[in-house]
């Protein structure tokens, strides 16, 4: 990491906890954890500085409910939300709501680390985001209309064979538009394609 900030770990799973402190520290991060974004809230420190990286699924206050208050509160920290297979949906909703990106479970430890770095990264350096949305936008420019309505439906969460139902074709044509899209947005993985077409749906 190339700053010494507080990461703030998020998760009612005792588990994700610890093995996602255990990742930190062993990268020689400053972390501290949590069972629910309620503690958090409690403990947390005005001016302290950092990211946050938060489940968007827990008991009496969700990731999304989280970002909203931190908002209220006027509390200007990254927030990374952790998703389960199949929530790209709230992944969407939570990055509306001002998240910086999203993992989806099961995760790599350099994902993980990668995403926290971007994160801090984009909080230091000002006018980053909209260098980063511009690049990202030249890159949607080169899809075509069909790959481009494919990506709209995986944004949205929807399977391939619904994606393929509602265009008319079939799921292995789906598979290879697909292909073509994560290739032209120089995506790794489905979570950094929907990121990056929530960047670009911003103004």
């Amino acid at each position: 990491m190339s700053d010494s900030a507080l990461v703030h770990v998020i998760d009612d799973d005792d588990a994700v906890r610890s093995s996602l402190e255990f990742l930190l520290r062993t990268a020689n991060v400053d972390v501290r954890t949590y069972d629910s974004a309620v503690a958090f809230l409690a403990n947390f420190k005005a001016g302290e500085r950092g990211c946050i990286v938060t489940d968007v699924r827990m008991p009496e206050m969700s990731g999304i409910e989280l970002l909203r208050r931190l908002r209220e509160m006027s509390i200007d920290l990254p927030v990374i939300v952790i998703t389960g297979h199949g929530d790209i949906s709230l992944a969407v909703e939570a990055m509306k709501a001002g998240a910086a990106d999203f993992l989806e479970k099961p995760f790599e430890d350099d994902r993980v680390l990668g995403a926290i770095e971007s994160a801090l990264d984009r909080n230091r350096e000002h006018g980053t985001r909209a260098a980063e949305r511009a690049q990202i936008r030249t890159r949607l420019a080169l899809l075509s209309q069909r790959e481009r309505q494919v990506l709209d439906g995986l944004v949205a969460g929807l399977p391939n064979k619904t994606i393929a139902f509602d265009l008319g074709i079939s799921s292995r044509t789906v598979e290879v538009y697909r292909a073509n899209v994560m290739t032209k947005m120089e995506a790794n993985s489905l979570s950094e394609l929907v990121r990056m077409a929530i960047i670009a749906s911003g103004t």
